[in-house]
């Protein structure tokens, strides 16, 4: 199999952020540089105080860098008007916080409803939209709690939720199960790993080394700089949007307490209780028909040739 491009989305190039002057002057970034391709999971490890989040701002578009040239999709980000940049963070950019961020006056559906907001979309379908990825992230039934009705791991949902509802090329996540549980802390990587497997590219910062194992790509930093860069997967592996070659899950509530779970477009699962049955689809189900008939045609032709040779004996 040929080996596939991947496209390059982001890149840096001496990328510096200096803060105060002369004896007082310290660098959260120091001429750093960093290519990241379209379907990557980077992890982002460090002491504190190494430029993480400082990193992540730089990327986000939220906080410019003092020097350096940094290329977003092809395209120097330097030559963006700030309504541009405000543009594509609001489309392209998801934002995932260790403090989820949730506004507390506002209940779980408008506060993942936000991003729409500044998009120009009819509050029915900014709300049509929020109630299905809600479902997704089994949160339905919360939709007009507040935030502080929901425990740690489901504020993080909907912060995650809040972040995927504008389809963002980009996730940004700075140390979003660090207010986590270790149970919490699973589901939440549990969701953002399906995330990643949809082709999305997804930049974390964290400092737990157990869960570096979902990265395919892991790297330290030090006093604002790359001290190791470890790849795992190869860029030809990495997932894309669209990739027939990778397995989409999508779970559909079905009535009877069922589940059927669409693994790809050959198979369809359904879950009934304990009873698991892969259910294949209409067209084979045709062609196992049609050759089940071809089959007795045949046979009751093999039937009358018999017989008319024992006529012929006779």
């Amino acid at each position: 199999m040929a080996a596939k491009e991947t496209e390059t989305i982001i890149k840096l190039k001496s990328i510096t952020k200096r803060y105060g002057f002369g004896d007082a002057e310290s660098f959260a970034l120091h001429n750093f540089d960093l290519t990241v391709k379209r379907g990557e999971f980077i992890m982002i490890m460090g002491p504190s105080g190494c430029g993480k989040t400082t990193l992540l701002n730089v990327i986000g578009l939220l906080d410019k860098p003092t020097s350096g040239d940094y290329q977003l999709q092809g395209k120097s980000v330097a030559r963006i008007s700030a309504r541009k940049k405000a543009r594509f963070r609001a489309k392209e950019i998801g934002f995932i916080f260790q403090n989820f961020n949730l506004i507390p006056n506002l209940t779980v559906i408008d506060n993942v409803c936000l991003p729409l907001l500044y998009s120009g979309i009819r509050k029915t379908r900014r709300l049509k939209m929020a109630d299905t990825i809600l479902e997704r992230f089994h949160l339905r039934e919360r939709e007009y709690y507040m935030p502080h009705q929901l425990s740690g791991g489901q504020q993080q949902r909907v912060a995650i939720a809040r972040s995927l509802i504008s389809n963002p090329s980009i996730i940004l996540a700075d140390e979003p199960t660090g207010n986590l549980d270790s149970r919490a802390s699973h589901i939440v990587m549990e969701e953002l790993r399906d995330i990643h497997a949809l082709g999305n590219t997804i930049i974390m910062v964290t400092h737990n080394p157990a869960l570096t194992t979902y990265a395919t790509r892991v790297i330290h930093m030090l006093d604002g700089e790359i001290d190791t860069d470890i790849k795992t997967v190869d860029d030809r592996d990495l997932p894309r949007p669209g990739d027939p070659e990778k397995i989409s899950v999508r779970i559909l509530p079905k009535k009877d307490n069922q589940i059927e779970i669409a693994v790809d477009a050959q198979t369809n699962v359904v879950v009934t209780g304990k009873n698991v049955i892969a259910a294949q689809p209409e067209e084979s189900k045709k062609t196992e028909k049609k050759s089940a008939k071809t089959k007795k045609s045949d046979d009751k032709k093999k039937t009358i040739k018999v017989e008319k040779r024992d006529e012929e004996k006779k």
